[in-house]
């Protein structure tokens, strides 16, 4: 079954172009470098596997056993590769900026489903986002947008700039 699924994933990792269908592809690389994500800080918790799930179901419209398997084939890719080269070269081929950083924000996403962002998963995010040449200001931007409401903190009125505990 591995060799199955290795053997499909260097036929269409390595000669999208001869395809005719590359959504396929391009769902495949992209799921690969959500797990990635999801898997940065050791631990892969229900909500990360539950939020991924929901990701790929509405990003891509399939049903949930369709998204099952991309998962199961992605993870699978994931263990076998060595590097990110092969999912990153190929969404950066094929995707404009605008879904390069739309991938962006859906790692943010993740990485914050379980309610915690780990440093590791900030880190390979930052990492990804680079490959993916998504500019860093747009970086922030992502970060900032998906990330959950912080509580706001009050800068006293002497030009300090130092926050007031509650």
């Amino acid at each position: 079954m591995l060799d199955a699924i290795h053997s499909f994933f260097q036929q269409v990792l390595s000669a999208p172009e001869q395809r005719d269908n590359q959504t396929l592809t391009l769902e495949l690389a992209s799921a690969a470098l959500l797990c990635e994500v999801m898997r940065a800080d050791y631990d892969n918790s229900d909500e990360e596997r539950a939020a991924l799930k929901h990701m790929l179901m509405a990003r891509y419209r399939l049903n949930e056993q369709d998204v099952s398997e991309l998962m199961a084939l992605a993870e699978a890719e994931v263990d076998d590769a060595v590097d990110h080269y092969q999912f990153v070269s190929l969404i950066k081929q094929h995707y404009g900026y605008e879904q390069r950083l739309e991938l962006v924000n859906l790692m943010w996403q993740l990485a914050w489903a379980d309610g915690s962002l780990d440093p590791l998963e900030e880190h390979r995010i930052r990492r990804l986002a680079d490959l993916l040449y998504v500019s860093h200001s747009d970086f922030i931007r992502s970060k900032l947008n998906q990330s959950p409401e912080e509580p706001s903190f009050h800068h006293d009125t002497h030009g300090k700039g130092a926050p007031k505990r509650p």
